[in-house]
Protein backbone atom coordinates (compact mmCIF):
# COMPACT_ATOMS: atom_id res chain seq x y z
CA UNK A 1 0.00 0.00 0.00
CA UNK A 2 1.23 3.65 -0.72
CA UNK A 3 2.15 5.72 1.68
CA UNK A 4 0.46 8.83 -0.22
CA UNK A 5 -2.83 6.86 0.80
CA UNK A 6 -4.63 8.76 3.13
CA UNK A 7 -5.07 5.17 5.40
CA UNK A 8 -3.48 2.43 5.58
CA UNK A 9 -5.29 0.57 8.38
CA UNK A 10 -9.25 0.33 8.26
CA UNK A 11 -11.82 -1.21 10.54
CA UNK A 12 -14.50 -3.27 9.48
CA UNK A 13 -17.53 -2.92 12.15
CA UNK A 14 -20.19 -6.16 11.20
CA UNK A 15 -18.00 -9.51 10.92
CA UNK A 16 -21.02 -11.70 8.91
CA UNK A 17 -20.94 -12.94 5.45
CA UNK A 18 -20.61 -9.30 3.74
CA UNK A 19 -18.04 -7.93 6.34
CA UNK A 20 -15.85 -11.13 6.46
CA UNK A 21 -15.41 -11.01 3.02
CA UNK A 22 -14.91 -7.56 2.42
CA UNK A 23 -12.28 -7.40 5.52
CA UNK A 24 -10.00 -10.30 3.38
CA UNK A 25 -10.60 -8.18 0.28
CA UNK A 26 -9.10 -4.81 1.88
CA UNK A 27 -6.16 -7.18 3.52
CA UNK A 28 -5.44 -8.48 0.17
CA UNK A 29 -5.55 -5.04 -1.03
CA UNK A 30 -3.03 -4.03 1.41
CA UNK A 31 -4.72 -2.67 4.22
CA UNK A 32 -4.33 -3.53 7.97
CA UNK A 33 -7.91 -4.94 9.30
CA UNK A 34 -9.81 -4.63 12.41
CA UNK A 35 -12.51 -6.72 12.38
CA UNK A 36 -15.29 -6.10 15.02
CA UNK A 37 -18.54 -7.42 15.70
CA UNK A 38 -20.65 -7.31 19.14
CA UNK A 39 -21.77 -11.25 17.64
CA UNK A 40 -18.29 -12.47 19.42
CA UNK A 41 -19.08 -15.58 17.43
CA UNK A 42 -19.01 -13.59 13.90
CA UNK A 43 -15.48 -12.71 14.88
CA UNK A 44 -14.26 -16.30 16.09
CA UNK A 45 -16.08 -17.58 12.43
CA UNK A 46 -13.93 -14.97 10.73
CA UNK A 47 -10.58 -16.00 12.35
CA UNK A 48 -11.36 -19.29 10.98
CA UNK A 49 -12.22 -18.60 7.56
CA UNK A 50 -9.22 -16.56 7.00
CA UNK A 51 -7.16 -19.94 7.47
CA UNK A 52 -9.02 -21.75 4.14
CA UNK A 53 -9.73 -18.87 2.45
CA UNK A 54 -6.42 -16.93 2.40
CA UNK A 55 -3.48 -18.43 1.05
CA UNK A 56 -1.17 -15.32 1.53
CA UNK A 57 0.55 -15.99 5.80
CA UNK A 58 1.58 -12.11 4.93
CA UNK A 59 -1.95 -11.35 3.76
CA UNK A 60 -3.78 -13.15 7.23
CA UNK A 61 -1.31 -11.53 9.35
CA UNK A 62 -2.86 -7.92 8.59
CA UNK A 63 -6.45 -9.23 9.67
CA UNK A 64 -7.58 -8.59 13.21
CA UNK A 65 -10.70 -9.95 15.36
CA UNK A 66 -11.93 -7.66 18.43
CA UNK A 67 -14.79 -8.12 20.23
CA UNK A 68 -14.77 -5.01 22.29
CA UNK A 69 -14.91 -1.58 21.01
CA UNK A 70 -11.34 -0.61 23.81
CA UNK A 71 -9.19 -2.92 22.04
CA UNK A 72 -10.70 -2.24 18.43
CA UNK A 73 -10.22 1.41 18.61
CA UNK A 74 -6.26 1.11 19.94
CA UNK A 75 -5.65 -1.30 17.29
CA UNK A 76 -6.47 1.62 14.64
CA UNK A 77 -4.13 3.81 16.15
CA UNK A 78 -6.91 5.67 19.04
CA UNK A 79 -9.31 7.84 19.71
CA UNK A 80 -7.48 10.52 18.68
CA UNK A 81 -5.44 8.85 15.66
CA UNK A 82 -7.65 9.63 11.61
CA UNK A 83 -9.63 6.77 11.29
CA UNK A 84 -11.46 5.22 8.61
CA UNK A 85 -14.10 2.80 9.27
CA UNK A 86 -16.46 0.41 7.42
CA UNK A 87 -20.33 -0.63 8.70
CA UNK A 88 -21.60 -3.64 7.49
CA UNK A 89 -24.85 -3.47 9.95
CA UNK A 90 -28.31 -4.25 9.57
CA UNK A 91 -29.98 -1.38 9.04
CA UNK A 92 -32.10 1.24 11.23
CA UNK A 93 -32.07 0.85 15.04
CA UNK A 94 -28.84 -1.71 15.02
CA UNK A 95 -26.74 0.55 13.07
CA UNK A 96 -28.02 3.36 15.13
CA UNK A 97 -27.26 0.95 18.23
CA UNK A 98 -23.76 0.63 16.98
CA UNK A 99 -23.16 4.36 16.21
CA UNK A 100 -24.30 5.55 19.29
CA UNK A 101 -21.75 3.03 21.53
CA UNK A 102 -18.70 3.96 19.09
CA UNK A 103 -19.79 7.89 19.44
CA UNK A 104 -17.04 8.57 22.31
CA UNK A 105 -14.15 6.59 20.56
CA UNK A 106 -14.88 9.23 17.71
CA UNK A 107 -12.41 12.07 16.51
CA UNK A 108 -12.10 15.24 14.06
CA UNK A 109 -11.72 13.57 10.97
CA UNK A 110 -12.58 10.48 11.25
CA UNK A 111 -14.42 9.04 7.89
CA UNK A 112 -17.60 5.97 8.58
CA UNK A 113 -18.13 4.36 5.14
CA UNK A 114 -21.86 2.88 5.77
CA UNK A 115 -21.87 -0.27 3.34
CA UNK A 116 -25.06 -1.71 4.63
CA UNK A 117 -28.01 -0.93 2.80
CA UNK A 118 -29.67 1.88 4.87
CA UNK A 119 -32.91 4.43 4.30
CA UNK A 120 -31.39 7.21 2.85
CA UNK A 121 -33.10 9.75 5.45
CA UNK A 122 -31.14 7.91 8.23
CA UNK A 123 -28.06 8.24 6.42
CA UNK A 124 -28.80 12.25 6.21
CA UNK A 125 -29.81 12.19 10.19
CA UNK A 126 -26.18 10.40 11.04
CA UNK A 127 -24.26 12.90 8.65
CA UNK A 128 -25.96 15.74 10.56
CA UNK A 129 -25.59 14.58 14.11
CA UNK A 130 -21.68 13.53 12.96
CA UNK A 131 -21.05 17.12 11.88
CA UNK A 132 -20.16 19.01 14.82
CA UNK A 133 -17.54 16.17 16.07
CA UNK A 134 -16.31 16.97 12.84
CA UNK A 135 -16.57 13.38 11.72
CA UNK A 136 -17.66 12.20 8.10
CA UNK A 137 -20.70 9.58 7.26
CA UNK A 138 -20.71 8.73 4.07
CA UNK A 139 -23.56 6.45 3.01
CA UNK A 140 -22.17 3.91 1.08
CA UNK A 141 -23.72 1.42 -1.07
CA UNK A 142 -22.25 -2.02 -1.73
CA UNK A 143 -23.63 -4.41 -4.43
CA UNK A 144 -22.73 -7.67 -6.20
CA UNK A 145 -23.17 -10.01 -2.30
CA UNK A 146 -20.95 -11.63 -0.52
CA UNK A 147 -19.48 -13.21 -3.94
CA UNK A 148 -18.41 -9.55 -4.60
CA UNK A 149 -17.40 -8.22 -1.78
CA UNK A 150 -14.68 -11.00 -1.54
CA UNK A 151 -13.47 -10.01 -5.26
CA UNK A 152 -14.52 -6.87 -5.58
CA UNK A 153 -18.16 -4.78 -5.35
CA UNK A 154 -19.34 -2.32 -7.37
CA UNK A 155 -19.88 0.28 -5.33
CA UNK A 156 -22.03 4.26 -4.60
CA UNK A 157 -20.25 6.08 -2.24
CA UNK A 158 -22.35 9.62 -1.50
CA UNK A 159 -21.88 12.30 1.17
CA UNK A 160 -19.23 15.35 1.60
CA UNK A 161 -17.28 15.41 -1.94
CA UNK A 162 -13.87 16.39 -0.21
CA UNK A 163 -13.56 13.41 1.66
CA UNK A 164 -15.15 11.02 -1.10
CA UNK A 165 -12.03 12.64 -3.19
CA UNK A 166 -9.53 11.80 -0.57
CA UNK A 167 -10.57 7.76 -0.17
CA UNK A 168 -11.88 7.52 -3.87
CA UNK A 169 -8.72 6.53 -4.76
CA UNK A 170 -8.45 3.95 -1.98
CA UNK A 171 -12.28 2.33 -3.03
CA UNK A 172 -11.15 2.16 -6.89
CA UNK A 173 -8.04 -0.02 -5.85
CA UNK A 174 -10.39 -2.75 -4.44
CA UNK A 175 -13.93 -2.20 -6.53
CA UNK A 176 -15.17 -4.37 -9.05
CA UNK A 177 -13.61 -3.50 -12.94
CA UNK A 178 -15.49 -3.47 -15.91
CA UNK A 179 -14.38 -6.21 -17.93
CA UNK A 180 -14.45 -4.32 -21.33
CA UNK A 181 -12.37 -1.16 -20.09
CA UNK A 182 -10.83 -1.61 -16.85
CA UNK A 183 -12.45 1.11 -15.12
CA UNK A 184 -13.63 0.56 -11.78
CA UNK A 185 -16.89 0.38 -10.64
CA UNK A 186 -17.02 3.32 -8.42
CA UNK A 187 -17.50 6.86 -8.59
CA UNK A 188 -18.92 10.10 -6.53
CA UNK A 189 -22.78 9.65 -6.73
CA UNK A 190 -23.58 12.87 -5.30
CA UNK A 191 -23.80 14.72 -1.67
CA UNK A 192 -26.08 13.33 1.56
CA UNK A 193 -27.42 10.48 1.22
CA UNK A 194 -27.44 9.81 -2.47
CA UNK A 195 -25.25 6.96 -2.28
CA UNK A 196 -27.52 5.13 -0.62
CA UNK A 197 -30.86 5.98 -2.62
CA UNK A 198 -28.54 4.60 -5.81
CA UNK A 199 -28.29 1.45 -4.03
CA UNK A 200 -31.72 1.32 -2.77
CA UNK A 201 -32.77 1.85 -6.73
CA UNK A 202 -29.98 -0.38 -7.60
CA UNK A 203 -32.01 -3.11 -5.32
CA UNK A 204 -35.33 -1.97 -6.83
CA UNK A 205 -34.07 -2.80 -10.23
CA UNK A 206 -32.56 -6.15 -9.16
CA UNK A 207 -36.17 -6.91 -7.67
CA UNK A 208 -38.01 -6.65 -10.24
CA UNK A 209 -35.28 -8.46 -12.78
CA UNK A 210 -35.78 -11.39 -10.01
CA UNK A 211 -39.47 -11.61 -10.62
CA UNK A 212 -39.15 -11.66 -14.02
CA UNK A 213 -36.60 -14.34 -14.54
CA UNK A 214 -38.40 -16.59 -11.81
CA UNK A 215 -41.64 -16.15 -14.15
CA UNK A 216 -39.40 -17.14 -17.37
CA UNK A 217 -38.39 -19.71 -15.14
CA UNK A 218 -41.57 -21.38 -14.80
CA UNK A 219 -42.97 -20.85 -18.13
CA UNK A 220 -39.86 -23.11 -19.26
CA UNK A 221 -39.93 -25.49 -16.80
CA UNK A 222 -43.99 -25.91 -15.37
CA UNK A 223 -45.31 -24.64 -18.97
CA UNK A 224 -43.15 -26.18 -21.56
CA UNK A 225 -41.89 -29.06 -19.32
CA UNK A 226 -38.22 -28.48 -20.72
CA UNK A 227 -36.10 -30.30 -17.81
CA UNK A 228 -33.77 -28.44 -15.51
CA UNK A 229 -30.55 -29.18 -17.40
CA UNK A 230 -32.24 -28.07 -20.35
CA UNK A 231 -32.96 -24.79 -19.12
CA UNK A 232 -29.76 -24.47 -17.80
CA UNK A 233 -28.12 -24.70 -21.15
CA UNK A 234 -31.18 -22.24 -22.08
CA UNK A 235 -30.12 -20.07 -19.87
CA UNK A 236 -26.45 -20.02 -20.50
CA UNK A 237 -27.43 -19.47 -24.14
CA UNK A 238 -29.46 -16.63 -23.16
CA UNK A 239 -26.35 -14.67 -21.41
CA UNK A 240 -23.79 -15.56 -24.02
CA UNK A 241 -24.98 -13.50 -26.74
CA UNK A 242 -27.66 -11.07 -27.53
CA UNK A 243 -29.84 -8.86 -25.74
CA UNK A 244 -29.26 -10.69 -22.14
CA UNK A 245 -25.55 -11.35 -22.99
CA UNK A 246 -23.40 -11.27 -18.99
CA UNK A 247 -26.86 -10.95 -17.43
CA UNK A 248 -25.94 -11.90 -13.72
CA UNK A 249 -29.16 -13.06 -12.84
CA UNK A 250 -29.33 -15.15 -16.23
CA UNK A 251 -25.67 -16.50 -15.45
CA UNK A 252 -26.81 -17.60 -12.09
CA UNK A 253 -29.58 -19.07 -13.30
CA UNK A 254 -27.85 -21.39 -15.29
CA UNK A 255 -26.06 -22.91 -12.36
CA UNK A 256 -29.05 -22.97 -10.32
CA UNK A 257 -30.73 -25.10 -12.67
CA UNK A 258 -28.13 -27.53 -13.19
CA UNK A 259 -27.12 -28.13 -9.72
CA UNK A 260 -28.17 -31.70 -8.37
CA UNK A 261 -29.34 -32.40 -5.28
CA UNK A 262 -25.94 -32.71 -2.85
CA UNK A 263 -27.71 -35.58 -0.48
CA UNK A 264 -27.23 -37.92 -3.58
CA UNK A 265 -30.78 -37.83 -4.80
CA UNK A 266 -31.90 -37.70 -8.57
CA UNK A 267 -33.52 -34.86 -8.32
CA UNK A 268 -32.40 -31.04 -8.32
CA UNK A 269 -31.70 -28.84 -5.68
CA UNK A 270 -33.97 -26.33 -6.73
CA UNK A 271 -37.12 -28.75 -6.71
CA UNK A 272 -36.34 -29.41 -3.10
CA UNK A 273 -36.56 -25.66 -2.15
CA UNK A 274 -39.60 -23.83 -0.55
CA UNK A 275 -41.79 -21.49 -2.91
CA UNK A 276 -41.14 -18.26 -0.52
CA UNK A 277 -38.98 -15.07 -0.10
CA UNK A 278 -39.37 -14.04 3.20
CA UNK A 279 -36.87 -10.67 3.35
CA UNK A 280 -39.37 -8.88 2.59
CA UNK A 281 -41.76 -9.79 5.09
CA UNK A 282 -39.35 -10.24 7.62
CA UNK A 283 -37.99 -6.73 7.69
CA UNK A 284 -34.52 -8.01 7.18
CA UNK A 285 -34.57 -5.90 4.05
CA UNK A 286 -35.57 -2.59 3.54
CA UNK A 287 -34.43 -1.73 -0.01
CA UNK A 288 -37.55 -2.66 -2.17
CA UNK A 289 -40.13 -1.51 0.21
CA UNK A 290 -38.63 1.90 0.36
CA UNK A 291 -37.96 1.98 -3.45
CA UNK A 292 -41.94 1.21 -3.68
CA UNK A 293 -42.64 3.72 -1.58
CA UNK A 294 -40.23 6.27 -3.02
CA UNK A 295 -42.06 5.86 -6.37
CA UNK A 296 -45.25 6.44 -4.78
CA UNK A 297 -44.14 9.69 -3.01
CA UNK A 298 -42.18 10.96 -5.72
CA UNK A 299 -44.66 10.19 -8.20
CA UNK A 300 -42.69 8.04 -11.01
CA UNK A 301 -44.80 4.96 -12.18
CA UNK A 302 -42.72 1.29 -11.46
CA UNK A 303 -44.96 -1.19 -11.70
CA UNK A 304 -42.69 -3.63 -11.98
CA UNK A 305 -40.55 -2.98 -9.32
CA UNK A 306 -44.01 -3.15 -7.26
CA UNK A 307 -45.34 -6.11 -9.04
CA UNK A 308 -42.23 -8.14 -8.18
CA UNK A 309 -42.69 -6.67 -4.38
CA UNK A 310 -46.34 -7.99 -3.81
CA UNK A 311 -45.25 -11.04 -5.86
CA UNK A 312 -42.54 -11.91 -3.00
CA UNK A 313 -44.55 -10.68 -0.16
CA UNK A 314 -47.53 -12.98 -1.37
CA UNK A 315 -45.32 -16.06 -1.55
CA UNK A 316 -43.56 -15.43 2.30
CA UNK A 317 -46.32 -16.98 4.17
CA UNK A 318 -46.75 -20.24 2.80
CA UNK A 319 -48.48 -21.76 5.69
CA UNK A 320 -51.38 -19.04 5.17
CA UNK A 321 -51.16 -19.32 1.20
CA UNK A 322 -51.92 -23.66 1.75
CA UNK A 323 -55.07 -21.99 3.46
CA UNK A 324 -56.08 -20.16 0.50
CA UNK A 325 -55.05 -23.04 -2.27
CA UNK A 326 -57.18 -25.28 0.21
CA UNK A 327 -60.20 -23.26 -0.40
CA UNK A 328 -59.80 -22.00 -3.74
CA UNK A 329 -58.67 -25.32 -4.87
CA UNK A 330 -55.38 -26.37 -6.55
CA UNK A 331 -56.39 -25.45 -10.24
CA UNK A 332 -56.73 -22.15 -9.85
CA UNK A 333 -53.03 -21.21 -9.43
CA UNK A 334 -51.29 -24.04 -11.07
CA UNK A 335 -49.62 -23.37 -14.55
CA UNK A 336 -50.42 -26.08 -16.95
CA UNK A 337 -48.39 -28.04 -18.52
CA UNK A 338 -48.68 -27.78 -22.49
CA UNK A 339 -48.01 -31.23 -23.69
CA UNK A 340 -48.87 -31.37 -27.22
CA UNK A 341 -46.47 -28.78 -28.13
CA UNK A 342 -44.34 -29.73 -31.09
CA UNK A 343 -40.43 -28.99 -31.10
CA UNK A 344 -40.69 -25.65 -33.18
CA UNK A 345 -43.23 -24.13 -31.32
CA UNK A 346 -41.04 -24.83 -28.13
CA UNK A 347 -38.44 -23.26 -29.94
CA UNK A 348 -40.72 -19.88 -30.76
CA UNK A 349 -41.81 -19.97 -27.71
CA UNK A 350 -38.36 -20.20 -25.89
CA UNK A 351 -37.30 -17.07 -28.47
CA UNK A 352 -40.33 -15.22 -26.89
CA UNK A 353 -39.61 -15.84 -24.23
CA UNK A 354 -35.88 -14.62 -24.43
CA UNK A 355 -37.18 -11.04 -25.71
CA UNK A 356 -39.47 -10.86 -23.41
CA UNK A 357 -37.17 -11.15 -20.66
CA UNK A 358 -35.44 -8.71 -21.79
CA UNK A 359 -38.21 -6.14 -22.48
CA UNK A 360 -39.30 -6.24 -19.35
CA UNK A 361 -35.75 -5.97 -17.55
CA UNK A 362 -35.27 -2.62 -19.68
CA UNK A 363 -38.73 -1.81 -17.88
CA UNK A 364 -37.35 -2.28 -14.61
CA UNK A 365 -34.42 -0.42 -15.40
CA UNK A 366 -35.82 2.30 -16.77
CA UNK A 367 -38.35 2.25 -13.94
CA UNK A 368 -35.55 2.64 -11.43
CA UNK A 369 -33.56 5.10 -13.42
CA UNK A 370 -36.82 7.58 -13.68
CA UNK A 371 -36.73 7.35 -9.76
CA UNK A 372 -33.42 8.44 -9.34
CA UNK A 373 -33.44 11.11 -11.80
CA UNK A 374 -36.42 12.72 -9.90
CA UNK A 375 -35.20 12.10 -6.45
CA UNK A 376 -31.76 13.82 -7.85
CA UNK A 377 -33.92 16.90 -9.30
CA UNK A 378 -36.07 17.09 -5.99
CA UNK A 379 -32.66 17.12 -3.49
CA UNK A 380 -30.47 19.08 -5.83
CA UNK A 381 -27.94 15.86 -6.01
CA UNK A 382 -27.05 16.30 -9.56
CA UNK A 383 -26.44 12.41 -9.98
CA UNK A 384 -25.43 11.27 -13.58
CA UNK A 385 -27.52 8.57 -14.50
CA UNK A 386 -25.02 7.07 -16.85
CA UNK A 387 -22.14 7.04 -14.17
CA UNK A 388 -25.32 5.06 -12.46
CA UNK A 389 -24.81 2.74 -15.59
CA UNK A 390 -20.78 2.79 -15.84
CA UNK A 391 -20.61 1.18 -11.48
CA UNK A 392 -23.40 -1.53 -12.78
CA UNK A 393 -21.46 -2.97 -15.83
CA UNK A 394 -19.66 -5.07 -13.02
CA UNK A 395 -19.77 -6.46 -9.61
CA UNK A 396 -23.09 -6.17 -8.90
CA UNK A 397 -26.23 -8.31 -9.56
CA UNK A 398 -27.99 -6.06 -11.96
CA UNK A 399 -24.87 -6.04 -14.60
CA UNK A 400 -26.34 -6.40 -17.95
CA UNK A 401 -23.87 -6.29 -20.87
CA UNK A 402 -26.31 -5.02 -23.50
CA UNK A 403 -28.58 -2.72 -21.07
CA UNK A 404 -25.69 -1.13 -20.38
CA UNK A 405 -24.09 -0.30 -23.46
CA UNK A 406 -27.48 0.83 -24.57
CA UNK A 407 -27.75 3.20 -22.01
CA UNK A 408 -24.89 4.40 -20.84
CA UNK A 409 -23.85 7.26 -23.78
CA UNK A 410 -27.69 7.93 -23.90
CA UNK A 411 -27.57 9.01 -20.00
CA UNK A 412 -23.56 10.62 -19.79
CA UNK A 413 -23.34 14.08 -18.85
CA UNK A 414 -26.79 15.31 -19.10
CA UNK A 415 -30.24 15.41 -17.29
CA UNK A 416 -32.84 12.85 -18.55
CA UNK A 417 -35.67 12.75 -17.07
CA UNK A 418 -37.87 9.80 -18.29
CA UNK A 419 -35.65 7.21 -20.13
CA UNK A 420 -38.49 5.91 -21.59
CA UNK A 421 -38.80 8.30 -24.37
CA UNK A 422 -35.35 8.60 -25.62
CA UNK A 423 -35.65 7.27 -29.03
CA UNK A 424 -32.64 4.21 -28.88
CA UNK A 425 -34.82 2.88 -26.24
CA UNK A 426 -38.10 3.59 -27.60
CA UNK A 427 -37.06 1.84 -30.73
CA UNK A 428 -36.15 -1.29 -28.53
CA UNK A 429 -39.35 -1.18 -26.74
CA UNK A 430 -41.13 -1.43 -29.97
CA UNK A 431 -38.98 -4.47 -31.51
CA UNK A 432 -39.43 -6.60 -28.34
CA UNK A 433 -42.93 -5.33 -27.33
CA UNK A 434 -44.98 -7.75 -29.60
CA UNK A 435 -42.66 -11.25 -28.18
CA UNK A 436 -43.71 -9.63 -24.50
CA UNK A 437 -47.37 -9.62 -25.66
CA UNK A 438 -47.31 -13.05 -27.46
CA UNK A 439 -45.65 -13.88 -23.94
CA UNK A 440 -48.29 -12.56 -21.69
CA UNK A 441 -50.84 -14.12 -23.71
CA UNK A 442 -49.57 -17.15 -23.40
CA UNK A 443 -49.15 -16.86 -19.85
CA UNK A 444 -52.79 -16.50 -19.50
CA UNK A 445 -53.56 -19.42 -21.41
CA UNK A 446 -51.19 -21.52 -19.83
CA UNK A 447 -52.19 -20.24 -16.49
CA UNK A 448 -48.64 -19.69 -15.33
CA UNK A 449 -47.66 -16.80 -12.94
CA UNK A 450 -46.73 -13.93 -14.47
CA UNK A 451 -47.31 -10.38 -12.35
CA UNK A 452 -44.07 -8.89 -13.66
CA UNK A 453 -44.22 -9.13 -16.96
CA UNK A 454 -48.04 -8.51 -17.20
CA UNK A 455 -47.21 -5.49 -15.22
CA UNK A 456 -44.15 -4.34 -17.69
CA UNK A 457 -46.47 -4.93 -20.56
CA UNK A 458 -49.06 -2.54 -19.21
CA UNK A 459 -46.51 0.18 -18.22
CA UNK A 460 -45.55 0.10 -21.66
CA UNK A 461 -48.80 0.00 -23.00
CA UNK A 462 -49.96 2.75 -20.85
CA UNK A 463 -46.89 4.92 -21.09
CA UNK A 464 -47.33 5.11 -24.67
CA UNK A 465 -51.07 5.70 -24.53
CA UNK A 466 -52.76 8.70 -26.29
CA UNK A 467 -56.01 8.28 -25.04
CA UNK A 468 -56.22 6.75 -21.42
CA UNK A 469 -59.51 5.68 -19.93
CA UNK A 470 -58.19 7.89 -16.96
CA UNK A 471 -60.69 10.20 -18.21
CA UNK A 472 -63.67 8.03 -17.42
CA UNK A 473 -62.10 8.17 -13.55
CA UNK A 474 -61.35 12.28 -13.95
CA UNK A 475 -64.95 12.41 -14.76
CA UNK A 476 -65.88 10.26 -11.79
CA UNK A 477 -63.68 12.12 -9.15
CA UNK A 478 -65.26 15.45 -10.75
CA UNK A 479 -68.99 14.05 -9.91
CA UNK A 480 -68.46 12.71 -6.40
CA UNK A 481 -65.34 15.23 -5.06
CA UNK A 482 -65.26 17.97 -6.88
CA UNK A 483 -61.70 17.48 -8.12
CA UNK A 484 -62.39 19.52 -11.63
CA UNK A 485 -60.62 18.28 -14.79
CA UNK A 486 -59.05 20.07 -17.87
CA UNK A 487 -60.35 19.77 -21.65
CA UNK A 488 -58.69 18.07 -24.63
CA UNK A 489 -58.74 21.31 -26.39
CA UNK A 490 -56.56 22.75 -24.18
CA UNK A 491 -53.17 20.98 -25.05
CA UNK A 492 -51.47 18.31 -22.98
CA UNK A 493 -52.38 19.68 -19.85
CA UNK A 494 -50.26 20.47 -16.61
CA UNK A 495 -49.50 18.51 -13.31
CA UNK A 496 -52.22 20.53 -11.16
CA UNK A 497 -56.25 20.50 -10.59
CA UNK A 498 -57.85 21.44 -13.64
CA UNK A 499 -59.92 24.21 -14.51
CA UNK A 500 -63.40 23.12 -14.44
CA UNK A 501 -65.92 21.54 -12.77
CA UNK A 502 -69.42 20.38 -13.61
CA UNK A 503 -72.15 20.33 -11.41
CA UNK A 504 -73.10 16.59 -12.64
CA UNK A 505 -76.23 15.98 -9.82
CA UNK A 506 -76.39 18.87 -7.04
CA UNK A 507 -75.90 17.81 -3.40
Amino acid sequence: MSSSQPFQKIGVVGAGSMGSEMAMLFAENGLTVSSFDVAHSNIDNLLEMIKTKVNSDEVRSRISGYKDYDSFIKSLGGVKARKLFVFSVKHGEPSDQVLEAMTEYLHEGDVILDGGNEWYRNTERRQKALAPKGVYYIGMGVSGGYQSARRGPSMSPGGDKTILKEILPLLERFAAKDQKTGSPCVTIIGPRGSGHYVKMVHNGIEQGMLGILSEAWEFLYKCLHIPLDDISNIFREWSDHGELKRNFLVEIGADICAQPDPSGSASHLLNKIQDKVVQDADSTEGTGYWCIMESAERHVSAPTIAAAHFFRVASANRASRLKVVEALGQDMGAARKQSQLTDTEKKEHVEDLRQAVYAAFLASFVQGLNLIARASRDEGWGVDLGRCIKIWREGCIIRSEYVADLLQPLLEKREVMNVLALEDVAKEVKRTIPALSRVVQRGLEFNTHIPTLSASLEYYKYCAGLHLPTQFMEAQLDYFGAHSFDLKEEGAGEVKKGKHHFEWKPA
